[in-house]
């Protein structure tokens, strides 16, 4: 690892991290790829470890999502805010790769450019490579993503209505529009484009597409596209196999995943490590470190169960002094304490080799800290994480209190400078989870 890990702790931006585990296992390895994922369901800071790690990093990538993500760095007291791009594009001396497992809705992207060229991000037209293979999210998948919703009525989802599940559904469905088909001949992509139309305005009705106007509208996107696109899985793997340092960083997280996550509340792409492989192109074997970021308590956004959500005075004030709003959807986040259960679980299926604890001093005026650490169901104890969102919603959790330290970690940066009962939670944390060091 990078800075971000060659102390026990380091600053993001004004939150504190620290490596749950022994830091050598969360050095980067330069011949193996290193992967950021969200541990929980999302918004822990993933952004900002991806742009301290991409300072010693080659290439950036992002392998899955699209704009429904959203990540802000601060860099000189400049605040920028991705939700397509790789963090790392701050990073002048690293590429970085939108991969063919993004969904990409090209306005955003050409918006998103612009706002950040304006703070300051220039150079980008020399640092950003798109995936041929991934898939166009058009307006009217944010419509029918809208109208999907509305029928769904009291059963809704809570979308961010970007229109990504029904661009990563015309995709299982095969009849989804990639950027190489935008590239090639033009008539076969409006051909292409109309089918797709047609078949949307047949479930429905209420639809309204300028089908000739979005045409050519697509025609000046596919100019100004052109040259950053190329075939991301050979430059990839030729980039890997010349001993390039490459950092992929996980959109969304864990829990949203469509198969592990808490379906149906989840995106509609694999958050875990899966993805990374299925979103790039890459072999397992190439991945060496896998980095879970954690935020010291828990938090979501929209609707699904949250076993460990405080509706009272503690969870207004850990949204308060977390700053808890989304960056792409500026909705409130849920906020509640830390739930182990949910970072065991994720654990299992991404194989974390270290965890990077953020936002600890949000927990600075607490003088009690309560950690999920069990599941009981109807009154009998629980091994596993429930798939059925009924019996999620059901669970009583059992947890443990700590003390809390009652005074600013803001600016410690050294563990041993901690007070003794910050120390001990990040202790019962490393217990807990039980994550193996080398």
């Amino acid at each position: 690892m990078a800075s971000a890990a060659t102390s026990k702790h380091t600053e993001l931006n004004g939150e504190m991290s620290s490596c749950v585990c022994p830091c050598k296992k969360s050095k980067m390895d330069s011949n193996k790829v290193t992967v950021v994922l969200g541990a929980q369901w999302g918004d822990e800071g993933k952004g900002k470890l991806v742009d301290l790690l991409a300072v010693n990093s080659d290439i950036v990538c992002r392998c899955q999502g699209g704009n429904n993500a959203g990540h802000t760095v601060v860099v000189d007291g400049k605040e920028f805010d991705f939700h397509l791009l790789p963090s790392g594009i701050i990073n002048q001396k690293c590429k970085s790769v939108i991969g063919n497992g993004v969904v990409i809705h090209l306005p955003g992207l050409f918006e998103e450019l612009k706002k950040n060229e304006l703070k300051g991000m220039h150079g980008w037209q020399d640092r950003l490579i798109i995936s041929d293979r991934a898939h166009l999210v058009l307006d009217l998948h944010q419509q029918v993503d809208g109208l999907q919703e509305a029928e769904k009525g009291k059963n809704s989802l809570g979308t961010t209505k970007k229109g990504i599940g029904p661009t990563y559904s015309s995709k299982a469905s095969r009849n989804g529009i990639r950027i190489g088909d935008l590239l090639g001949d033009f008539d076969l992509f409006a051909e292409k484009f109309r089918t797709l139309t047609e078949s949307y305005k047949r479930m429905f009705p209420s639809l309204e597409v300028d089908v000739e106007s979005e045409l050519t509208r697509y025609k000046e996107y596919a100019a100004r596209i052109r040259p950053l696109v190329r075939d991301t899985v050979s430059y990839l793997y030729k980039e890997i196999q010349s001993g390039k340092r490459v950092l992929v960083e996980g959109a969304n997280a864990a829990m949203l995943d469509i198969d592990f996550g808490t379906y149906p509340y989840v995106t509609s792409s694999n958050c875990s490590i899966g993805g990374v492989c299925t979103g790039l192109g890459l072999p397992p074997n190439v991945i060496g470190e896998v980095l879970g970021v954690v935020k010291a308590y828990t938090t979501r956004v929209g609707d699904g169960p949250f076993p460990t959500e405080l509706n009272d005075d503690t969870g207004r004030l850990l949204q308060e002094r977390g700053h808890e709003v989304g960056v792409t959807t500026k909705r409130v986040r849920r906020c509640g304490w830390l739930d182990l259960v949910v970072v065991r679980y994720t654990a299992m299926v991404n194989g974390y080799t270290a965890l990077c604890l953020t936002k600890m001093d949000i927990l600075d005026t607490l003088n009690e800290i309560k950690i999920g650490v069990g599941y009981k169901l109807n009154g009998k104890k629980i091994s596993y994480f429930p798939s059925s969102m009924t019996e999620l919603s059901n669970v009583e959790v059992e947890y443990i209190t700590l003390p809390g330290w009652a005074c600013s970690i803001e600016n410690v940066r050294e563990m041993d400078k901690l007070p003794s009962q910050a120390r001990d939670y990040i202790k019962a944390i490393e217990d807990f989870l039980t994550i193996p060091g080398e």
